[in-house]
């Protein structure tokens, strides 16, 4: 096991001393989220444990959702939504302004059923990006979608349309880490 890497129970147990250490020895790969009213707080917390994982930058949280902090969350992230910074808007377009004025040459790609959206391994990757992340049940909102630059979509082969928006997050969120690895 790689030195820093810690386990569930060890994560679960940081006491806030150890956050800040944490949170600046954190690798870092230019990935950002936005879930926009995501309503499971298990899916939540582990878009938390996801954005810790593949090294993301900030996870935005915007719309009608839980936020940290929040017993159910924290259980599911394993305590990770006390290490990965976030920030909390009402209205996801707010959030994709606050953005773009810190990041003008941001990428923004959302994971969606639409009639706009291309297989995601047919999209030109490229960092900064921000992965927006719809509702479980009605996806992103139509006003989210015109912000984007890219809709991608994940091929589904059974008689279900979708996938758990902490699957479809992983997915998409690996496929672009191997595009960084494989492009350098």
């Amino acid at each position: 096991m790689e030195p820093g890497i810690m386990h569930a129970k060890t994560l679960r147990t940081l006491s806030d001393n150890e956050l800040p250490a944490l949170r600046n020895k954190r690798k870092k790969n230019g990935i950002y989220f936005l879930l926009e009213n995501i309503y499971d707080t298990y899916n939540i917390g582990a878009l938390f444990r996801l954005a810790d994982a593949v090294g993301a930058e900030k996870l935005y949280l915007a719309g009608d959702m839980e936020t940290p902090p929040n017993p159910k969350i924290s259980n599911a992230s394993i305590g990770t939504d006390r290490i990965v910074p976030w920030e909390y808007y009402k209205e996801p377009i707010e959030a994709i302004r606050s953005i773009k004025g810190l990041i003008p040459d941001i990428t923004i790609v959302a994971v969606e059923l639409h009639a706009r959206a291309k297989l995601y391994t047919k999209i030109n990757w490229k960092t900064p990006l921000l992965l927006i992340i719809g509702n479980e049940t009605f996806g992103i909102t139509p006003k989210t979608l015109s912000s984007c630059q890219n809709i991608a979509v994940i091929p589904m082969y059974g008689v279900n349309k979708s996938l758990n928006v902490i699957v479809a997050a992983g997915i998409i969120a690996y496929w672009v880490l191997s595009q960084q690895i494989y492009s350098r």
